[in-house]
């Protein structure tokens, strides 16, 4: 069916390869470099985001990131709570896909959470003044 078997004789390795190299054109956006691309865009496609920018919570975590890595606050990220917000409570749907931390882990993720909102309340507070 859809499986192939192909036999390599000792001649067939012994003549040289005819396959020709391509050159790697640097402004393939496929191509992995890293997480920011040279225009300054996030690279979605980066291994090092494991696979988050996709599946059934993919959009939320693009919203937050984007939301991360463009955000000018003084404390970055602080203008982000509810896209975070939001791709926490979508994970929290396929626990399966995204395995909650232990106790420990999930302290420190209420912690940051709690400073984040103290940041945006405080910053709602100076602005009423």
């Amino acid at each position: 069916g859809k499986d192939r078997i192909i036999f390599a004789t000792k001649e067939d390795h012994e003549t040289p390869s005819s396959a020709e190299l391509v050159a790697d054109d640097p402004d393939d956006p496929y191509e992995e470099q890293g997480l920011i691309l040279p225009n300054g865009d996030i690279n979605w496609n980066c291994p090092c985001l494991g696979g988050m920018a996709s599946g059934p919570c993919g959009e939320q975590f693009k919203s937050a990131f984007s939301c991360f890595h463009y955000s000018s606050e003084e404390i970055k990220g602080s203008d982000c709570v509810d896209q975070f917000r939001a791709m926490q409570e979508c994970m929290q749907k396929y626990p399966d896909l995204y395995p909650q931390e232990d106790e420990n882990d999930e302290k420190s993720s209420k912690d940051l959470e709690a400073a984040s909102m103290e940041a945006s309340a405080a910053k709602e507070e100076e602005g009423s003044s």
